[in-house]
């Protein structure tokens, strides 16, 4: 029968061969167990080094075109603030009180003088009297230019939605829309006036007089107030490439009859 310190001997070998290792006639072998949980985590380390350079260089071109956009976008915010105060800086004729508030009506007449309505009368008025061919075909493309420079500034100016300057005040007979870029003045100007400069003007006084009148609708839709400054440059322009769609699309008589001549044949077949 064992003893009460033989059995406490076992035990105590039980214990300790189940934790560190076997025990052989009464002598242990101490087995070192692998480091799991340190090789674990060097592997884990890796890999998540790893990850996180493929993560680091993966977005480094989106971070890169977000840096531009942002730059831009700054750049833009910067421009539109410099256009906003010399807009309001020049508009010296917005109101009675304002600094030059004393030629505010004479600066009304020139910006009057770049409306649509005197012009497209002008152009009809001319389409009808005509004397000859010639003033038949330019009043012709004058009125043509006129609808054609009112389609498309109001196609931009639906895309654009730009308001009027906040120190403004129409008081203009007719207003046309409540936004101001491009410039329709601005436009008006310059198409009528290249127009004018390319087919009814030739003496040099005349036409320097036509040069300064375009630039002074634009300058006096500023001075009133009516839209910034890049409004009237923009205007000016796109006025420009107006009249050039115009001389590449030119009605000549011929291709005007040719053009009547094929509408009604189509009309006639369609009956």
């Amino acid at each position: 029968m064992p003893s009460p310190t033989s059995r406490r001997n076992g035990s105590r070998s039980g214990s300790v061969s189940g934790i560190c290792g076997t025990s052989v006639n009464g002598r242990f072998d101490l087995g070192v167990a692998p480091p799991r949980r340190s090789l674990d985590y060097s592997s884990r380390r890796r890999a998540s080094s790893i990850s996180s350079a493929f993560a680091i260089g993966a977005p480094s071109q989106d971070n890169a075109k977000r840096l531009n956009l942002s730059l831009l976008t700054i750049a833009f915010r910067f421009l539109l603030a410099i256009d906003l105060w010399l807009s309001k800086r020049l508009s010296v004729c917005s109101c009675e009180d304002s600094l030059l508030g004393s030629i505010r009506p004479l600066v009304k007449l020139v910006e009057v003088s770049g409306h649509v309505v005197p012009w497209l009368m002008s152009a009809v008025y001319g389409l009808v009297n005509s004397d000859s061919a010639t003033e038949l075909e330019t009043m012709l493309n004058l009125l043509m230019a006129l609808l054609l420079d009112m389609a498309l500034v109001r196609i931009v100016k639906a895309i654009v939605r730009r308001r009027p300057p906040s120190h403004t005040r129409s008081d203009m007979p007719c207003t046309v829309d409540c936004y101001s870029f491009p410039s329709a003045h601005a436009t008006r100007a310059a198409m009528c006036a290249c127009l004018t400069l390319a087919h009814l003007v030739s003496t040099a006084p005349l036409r320097a007089l036509v040069l300064a009148w375009a630039g002074l609708v634009g300058l006096s839709r500023v001075l009133l107030g009516q839209s910034n400054v890049t409004d009237v440059l923009f205007g000016l322009g796109m006025g420009y490439c107006h009249y050039s769609l115009v001389e590449r699309l030119w009605l000549c008589p011929e291709r005007l009859q040719d053009i009547l001549m094929t509408f009604l044949q189509d009309a006639m077949a369609a009956v």
